[in-house]
């Protein structure tokens, strides 16, 4: 690098700013400060015209950096410390950054000179300042907002599903055709009293959310508990920048400011349901509670003896209980210490029978292995695996393959019963009868108290939930059954797979472990294992192989640390930095704003990890002439 070599950073936020006379002076003061103050003849000027400094997503800016970071600049000078960001957070960043290239710092009218102790002290008061200034600026703009909210007026922000605005209307009207759908997953909830059915069923039906996305299990629910649909105007309830609700106390609650799309009567009783599943009153959460997903398939993989399972403690979030299985050598003459819990081994294991179905779906006879390698571990769960086996990859790819030749898919077409495994309607029908009757009696009781005791509610209540569990058992083993006459048959595998895709129902990306159990609950989960898997090894609190049922058997090797949960940081960057290489892998290349709207993730997250994947060397920015888009391409 050379002694002395400046980085003159230009920034406007209007094409109007530009067009006149900012964007030219700013450059004249700065060559004038950079010559004759700094004494630095060699510069190079970035222009960034038409930028907002909410963010640092500004290309020449980006390039800027990329360039600091090689260490081409012993200074980057700039007009006003608000050129760079009026963000206090992304303003530090960058400048802790460029610290470690040894550049520095200037603001040639705060006259801040970083290079010098007291120049850097000034400059992180100024920014204290700053900072507070943009907080106080939000808290009279939200302050405007919360008026306007209590005089019955709306914000503006896009209405729920079921509403539209229209011109000349203070307030967002109902839109027939949306009110038909909420309508239907009201009156569904209320019958299935699951909001994973829900979901399934408008999956099915071809209905998209209000921004054009696929339903959930918690799409579903956050409409459910919206009082907008019972033309209640809710205000101010939550921190959207922590995303926690606030005391009620601070809540703007306006009744009767709209009409309504759902009665009180209807929408009261959806919150008693919906209290009863949190609460763990249903048979949902009992049954969550009590039922061990692995129980009797893990083996130790160092003295072969098999794990026990146990209840692991409440979670204060949600009140599930991950279960903890240990080696049942503990104790013994050669203690084995080996465990693992659910929160790890149900989002390696689901999401692998996941990406093996998906596999199946879009595998070709002339694929790479390495793209099936990579298909095959897809997800955050496998972030810390050193390598899956090739023999695993060649063998599930054939078995695939062999399915897609014989035209076996693993997709779900009515009943089970398509795929040659048929649950008998009679168990299907008494299924049906008891769980019919578990939620009429719940609804009398909860609805009509009077009506019985606790005492009688609990004993009719203990007999259908043994009958539904031994119907259960019976179905299980009718599927096993069918691949009774040869283990290796593929059968109970297909059923598996059948019944995985049937049950599995949630909004793309990996699974963990709450949202899982709480869209499927512990009974169909552990259905689906016992169906599936044979076996699974565990060897330094991981899984290091899995043998499924019809005797795949699929070997992995992590590496250390890997037995951690990841933190919710770690997954967001991995997971975002997965997807933007598979979505450019797709589509050719990415701009931000399409990848955003066809995600939904945020964009801060996207951007950061954009620009991180840039600094990898893995994808490169190109921006056109006269444009302000960037796109991102996969280098080389």
């Amino acid at each position: 690098m050379p002694d002395k070599k400046a980085a003159l950073y230009i920034r406007v936020s209007t094409a109007m700013q530009a067009d006149r006379d900012s964007l030219p002076m700013q450059r004249s003061d700065l060559v004038n400060y950079a010559n004759l103050v700094l004494g630095i003849n060699d510069y190079e000027i970035f222009e960034d015209a038409g930028f907002s400094a909410k963010n640092t997503d500004r290309p020449k800016y980006q390039e800027m950096m990329g360039r600091v970071r090689n260490r081409e600049f012993s200074h980057i000078l700039v007009w006003k410390i608000d050129r760079i960001s009026r963000n206090l957070i992304d303003f530090c960043e960058m400048y802790e950054e460029i610290k470690k290239y040894d550049t520095a710092f200037i603001s040639k009218n705060e006259q801040f000179d970083t290079s010098s102790p007291m120049g850097e002290a000034m400059l992180r008061i100024t920014l204290i300042f700053a900072e507070l200034e943009r907080k106080m600026t939000a808290e009279r703009v939200l302050s405007v907002m919360i008026d306007r909210a209590s005089k019955g007026l709306y914000n503006g922000a896009q209405p729920p599903m079921g509403y539209k605005i229209e011109n000349k209307c203070n307030f967002p009207v109902v839109d027939e055709s949306e009110a038909e759908i909420v309508r239907y997953i009201f009156d569904l909830y209320e019958e299935t009293r699951s909001s994973n059915d829900v979901a399934i069923s408008l999956v099915d039906k071809g209905v998209k959310t209000k921004r054009g996305g696929e339903w959930d299990h918690s799409t579903v629910i956050n409409m459910l508990r919206n009082p907008f649909y019972k033309g209640t105007y809710r205000y101010n309830y939550r921190d959207y920048t922590s995303r926690k609700m606030k005391k009620e106390n601070e809540w703007i609650v306006i009744e009767n400011s709209h009409p309504a799309i759902i009665d009180e009567e209807q929408f009261a009783r959806v919150q008693g349901l919906l209290k009863l599943n949190r609460n763990g009153s249903s048979q949902y959460h009992r049954e969550n509670t009590q039922v061990n997903i692995f129980s009797r398939k893990l083996i130790c993989g160092e003295c072969l003896r098999p794990y026990n399972a146990s209840t692991g403690a409440k979670k204060k979030s949600n009140g599930l209980r991950p279960a903890t299985y240990s080696c049942s050598g503990y104790g013994s003459t050669n203690p084995c210490k080996g465990c693992i819990g659910d929160g790890l081994l149900v989002p390696i294991v689901f999401n692998y029978i996941s990406n093996v179905l998906r596999l199946s779906e879009t595998i070709k006879p002339n694929m790479r292995q390495n793209t099936i390698k990579n298909i095959l571990i897809d997800g955050w769960p496998f972030m810390h695996l050193k390598s899956i086996s090739n023999e695993t990859v060649n063998r599930v790819a054939s078995h695939l393959l062999e399915h897609k030749k014989n035209k076996i898919p693993y997709k779900v077409k009515g009943d089970i019963s398509n795929h040659n495994l048929k649950i008998t309607n009679k168990i299907e029908n008494e299924l049906k009868k008891y769980k019919t009757a578990i939620l009429r009696l719940e609804e009398l009781y909860l609805f009509s108290p009077e009506s019985m005791s606790g005492k009688d509610f609990m004993i009719k209540k203990s007999d259908l939930d043994r009958k539904i569990k031994e119907l259960e058992a019976a179905q299980i083993n009718e599927i096993k059954a069918t691949g009774a006459s040869d283990r290796f048959s593929d059968l109970s595998f297909k059923a598996g797979m059948v019944l995985f895709k049937k049950t599995i129902m949630l909004k793309g990306g990996s699974f963990n472990y709450d949202s899982l159990v709480e869209a499927s609950g512990t009974v169909n989960l552990r259905q689906i294992v016992d169906v599936l898997i044979d076996k699974i090894v565990i060897k330094g609190g991981l899984p290091i192989e899995i043998t499924f049922t019809n005797g795949l058997t699929s070997r992995f090797e992590w590496n250390p640390g890997a037995e951690k949960m990841p933190t919710t940081a770690e997954i967001c960057k991995y997971e975002n930095k997965d997807r933007i290489l598979k979505y450019i892998d797709d589509h050719g290349k990415l701009k931000g704003v399409d990848f955003i709207r066809a995600t939904g993730y945020p964009s801060h997250a996207v951007y950061k990890t954009l620009h991180s994947l840039v600094d990898l060397g893995e994808i490169v920015p190109v921006k056109k002439e006269n444009s302000k888009v960037v796109s991102y391409y996969i280098k080389g």
